[in-house]
């Protein structure tokens, strides 16, 4: 128990990357439906940046020995990530957001990153695209890995090709995965981005080619946001709900400092949002 007596007090550190910082649309909605969750019941979040992994665990030690939270949540899960082990070796209980349930730690978010994936690619070959492009996030996690992967196997039939680009979320490296990609010497009719910021960004980068969205190339962003429905053309989305899945993680770290097991949530529900930055692939000049 915290030093709040019967207050509870929850834990989310966000780490500094080479974006746009650390609190993007999709953790704005995330905390959203955190607090929404947390606040009638008398319990709170703590959310603190810090500048890299290190300094994330030396905040987790210092939570766990001055007992500033009950529990934390663990976020952008990575190959031999050490950060629940760590919490666990001082005594800090943990909820994963994403992750694999065999580890034995309470997980929230069930979502299927391939199964998103392909219902992603399968809007837009359905508009008649043959050549995809990925602006995706940093392999280096688990979940854009996933959809990497994933990206992959949609596109292994014939006659459908995908290429990638990797960002790191923030608008600068959108607009240069997206330069990239349309630069090559058979460019995508189409690009999925790995969220709303690089979207945006690569909305910008067409208009600076001359290329109409959605007439010359469509684009699809990776979970909805008022960026996206405030862009012009407003960008299609593959959607979840993540105010719910922020209301999910709630309950689960809720669940952990009572020592009760995690509840099992039901599975996100993902479809794709079509609006105005996708449409039927061009036809080829000459055809």
């Amino acid at each position: 128990m915290t030093s709040d007596g019967d207050r509870l007090r929850f834990g989310l550190v966000l780490t500094d990357g080479p974006g746009d910082g650390p609190l993007t649309p999709f953790y704005r909605d995330l905390l959203a439906g955190v607090e929404e969750h947390l606040d009638p019941r008398g319990a709170s979040m703590l959310l603190v940046t810090a500048e890299d992994r290190a300094a994330e665990l030396a905040l987790y030690r210092r939570w766990a020995q001055l007992r500033l939270v009950d529990a934390v949540v663990v976020t952008d899960l990575i190959d031999g990530d050490d950060r629940a082990q760590v919490c666990a070796g001082a005594g800090l209980p943990v909820v994963l957001l994403g992750g694999d349930p065999a580890w034995g730690l309470p997980v929230v978010d069930d979502y299927d990153n391939g199964a998103a994936m392909r219902v992603a690619v399968q809007h837009l070959v359905g508009l008649g695209h043959r050549r995809i492009g990925r602006v995706g996030g940093p392999e280096r996690f688990l979940h854009s890995r996933a959809r990497s992967s994933a990206f992959r196997r949609a596109l292994d039939e014939p006659g459908l090709t995908g290429v990638l680009a990797e960002g790191d979320y923030g608008a600068a490296s959108g607009a240069a995965a997206t330069r990239s990609l349309l630069g090559d010497p058979v460019p995508p009719t189409a690009i999925v981005y790995d969220n709303d910021v690089m979207a945006v960004a690569g909305l910008a980068v067409a208009a600076e080619l001359g290329l109409r969205v959605p007439d010359d190339l469509s684009l699809l962003a990776w979970d909805d946001s008022d960026q996206c429905r405030l862009a012009r053309p407003a960008l299609s989305v593959v959607s979840r709900d993540v105010h719910d899945l922020g209301a999910a993680t709630a309950a689960a770290l809720l669940d952990t400092a009572a020592g009760r097991a995690t509840r099992p949530g039901r599975a996100a529900q993902v479809r794709v949002v079509a609006r105005e930055s996708t449409g039927p692939a061009p036809v080829p000049a000459g055809v």
